[in-house]
């Protein structure tokens, strides 16, 4: 397959006509033109010249990647300078109206004709060719509106339409271009070179022929290639391309980095980890670009509605122009005037661009903020969420068990006993154990004989004495202190994992440990209750007392503890037939959940397995920003219901004109012309951030 840009894509339903031509030809099965993102993808087999034919008799042209022109400079030639067509349109429209009555009507007819004809002739043959093929669209209303007014003798307003129509074309296709260029700045984070590094020579080369296990020198200033770890050098990175946090993150060797994040100082070796195109960033800029083109349901239906909405205008125009004079003795002309005007108020621009302007400014807001929507469908649900379920470990927690509170009876050998043991195991529990040690004791002794006891600890010789850690089960043959016995269990009534360390004999100390909380995570509650979610649920695998403390702590609605991963399946479920239920996870051990769910969100740090499972992506390691993703969803929800009436409105308004006789052809292409530079404008609204929505929970 191959891509190119499209120039002069201003209407959507263009575009899926455009996208059918070219399917038709041979090989062209698969062709694909992408309107949001003015992109066309076609089979290598294609004939690019009969691609070029269909693009060129609706005014669009081809151009490569890079934005030079190729095959479709001609094309592009014959494409209307809307600018200039307008000015000149108007300009001679006001020679006619001045010269009205003083000079012959013959002049004063061609006066009009050229302007109506130089602002009006593309989408005047354009509709004269679906005339002839009875062929519906909106140039088609237009055309027949045109000769119908020519040919009553409506010069004036057949013009004033014409140049009105010309203008609202214009409007329309910059509104479009607004939000794809707002994307376009978005894909543009992609470097496209990098700097690799061969037997100490220095090759500059295209991204594409990276290959993992590559070494690429990136010095301050420039972009990350791809995905890989630092080799040498220390600097601080900005990820804002991948996380959305303006934040600079320090990394040292070892440490990995994402490809179209940005080195701020020092020089880094990078070693590539991964292709350019399997990379994090590549990734996310596919599914932002596809998601563009997802159809919601709203969108769905009004495509269908606008499917029978043209051609039951027109039948509506045919019985304006001929009910009356037949039955009341209406006069033709008036009668047929009013018809032509019914023609004009039901194109239906202004409701095909009622939905896919503001989802694409939806979505590429989001992508700004490092949060992935993986299409408009998506974006239209999280906006009706009422409730969302959480993972608690790494999700509301950091997933890092740590040391809060100990217990230490035995001062001299407590610390040292328990780093000795733990300091040759990788169990959590022990990482953290090992972590509070290592704050008290600069020198461990070693430990031998080292044995574990499945579900209870691990026993192992020290000092030349045997000693046990682990939970309350391997005490049991031990005579324990009230004291002892009383800790243990305001370890356990707080939520604490028990981890016990004692010999043979009694008890040395305890350890409470705890997954810590995020330190955003009851801010984000709050937030979340403001957005008007109804409902803040956490599952989790924990026991009840850990789970209940975590919800106190945070202002969580509800809680399940210790849920298996197919009673968290279930859990959600139920949640989804109370109410429009998201899942929050990692992207990793929630999977089952999240597809569940009727949204699925994961939070992984631009992670494979999260980019893959979920339906949105929060690329940061936390959920600051998503209150903020379900603010801006219902705001494209709102906007497109507003858009949606506000074009039906206006459109019924001016119907309702014709019962009196008083609609006329400069009021019908006002009120169209009005109707979609409005919804264009709305729309285009939430592209705008507010400055207090920049300081969201971090």
């Amino acid at each position: 397959m191959a891509d190119y840009r499209l120039k002069g894509l201003s209407c959507a339903n263009c575009a899926r006509e455009l996208e059918e031509a070219i399917q038709k030809l041979p090989n062209g099965e698969e062709a694909k033109i992408y309107f949001n993102t003015s992109k066309l993808s076609v089979p290598d087999q294609v004939d690019m010249q009969n691609v070029t034919r269909i693009l060129a008799a609706d005014g669009a042209s081809l151009v490569l990647e890079d934005g030079q022109e190729e095959i479709g400079e001609q094309a592009a030639q014959r494409m209307p300078n809307w600018k200039l067509s307008l000015l000149i349109s108007v300009l001679l429209f006001s020679i006619g109206l001045i010269a009205e009555g003083s000079i012959p009507g013959a002049a004063v007819f061609i006066i009009y004709l050229a302007a109506a004809g130089i602002s009006g002739y593309h989408t005047f043959l354009k509709g004269l060719k679906n005339l002839a093929r009875f062929k519906f669209t909106i140039d088609t209303l237009m055309t027949v509106a045109l000769i119908g007014a020519f040919s009553i003798g409506e010069w004036r307003e057949g013009t004033l339409v014409a140049i009105l129509f010309g203008l609202n074309e214009y409007l329309e296709g910059l509104g479009m271009e607004k939000a794809r260029r707002s994307m376009e700045s978005l894909l543009k984070v992609a470097p496209k070179e990098a700097v690799r590094l061969e037997n100490g020579q220095e090759h500059v080369v295209p991204i594409a022929s990276l290959r993992a296990g590559d070494y690429v020198l990136v010095k301050s200033g420039e972009k990350i290639p791809s995905d890989g770890k630092v080799i040498k050098g220390h600097s601080s990175v900005n990820e804002a391309a991948i996380t959305g946090e303006s934040m600079p993150v320090d990394k040292l060797e070892g440490e990995k980095v994402f490809g179209g994040s940005v080195n701020n100082e020092g020089v880094l070796v990078i070693e590539i980890e991964k292709a350019y195109q399997d990379s994090s960033l590549a990734k996310i800029l596919h599914l932002v670009e596809e998601a563009q083109e997802t159809k919601t349901p709203t969108e769905l239906f009004i495509n269908q509605f606008a499917k029978y909405y043209t051609p039951a205008v027109m039948m509506i125009s045919v019985i304006v122009m001929v009910g009356p004079p037949l039955v009341a003795g209406g006069l033709w002309s008036e009668w047929f005037y009013q018809g032509l005007a019914v023609l004009i108020v039901g194109c239906p621009c202004a409701l095909i661009l009622s939905s896919p302007i503001a989802i694409v400014s939806g979505i590429t807001r989001n992508a700004r903020n490092g949060i992935l929507i993986k299409g408009g469908v998506y974006l239209e649900q999280l906006g009706q969420i009422e409730t969302i379920a959480f993972d608690k470990t790494g999700t509301l927690t950091k997933g890092k068990p740590n040391v809060e509170k100990t217990y230490v009876y035995y001062p001299d050998l407590f610390y040292k006993v328990a780093g000795a043991i733990e300091k040759n195991s990788s169990h959590p529990l022990a990482r953290a154990v090992l972590d509070e040690v290592s704050q008290k004791e600069s020198h461990l002794p070693e430990a031998e004989d080292i044995t574990t006891i499945p579900g209870q600890g691990v026993k192992a010789r020290v000092f030349n004495q045997m000693y046990y850690i682990g939970n309350e089960s391997g005490l049991e043959s031990l005579l324990l202190s009230q004291s002892a016995k009383d800790d243990m269990a305001s370890l356990k009534e707080s939520g604490y994992t028990l981890v016990a360390v004692s010999s043979d004999k009694e008890v040395l100390g305890l350890f409470g440990i705890r997954d810590e909380i995020r330190p955003e995570s009851k801010e984000l509650i709050s937030k979340l209750n403001k957005a008007r979610v109804k409902s803040t649920v956490m599952l989790t695998g924990d026991h009840e007392k850990t789970a209940e403390k975590v919800a106190e702590s945070i202002g969580l609605t509800h809680y399940y503890a210790g849920l298996l991963p197919d009673e968290k399946v279930e859990k959600v479920r139920e949640l989804s037939r109370l109410s429009k239920t998201a899942m929050v996870g990692d992207g990793i051990n929630d999977a089952p959940a999240l597809a569940t769910a009727d949204l699925g969100i994961a939070m992984g740090k631009g992670t494979d397995s999260a980019i893959e499972t979920a339906d949105i992506v929060l690329m940061q390691d936390h959920l600051g920003k998503l209150p903020e993703a379900i603010s801006i969803s219902r705001q494209v929800n709102k906007i497109i219901k507003f858009n949606i009436a506000f074009a039906l409105g206006i459109k019924i308004f001016a119907l309702l004109l014709t019962i009196p006789g008083w609609l006329t052809l400069w009021i019908a292409i006002l009120s169209d012309m009005g109707a979609t530079i409005i919804v264009t404008l709305i729309s285009l609204t939430v592209l705008i951030e507010k400055k207090q929505e920049k300081n969201s929970v971090h």
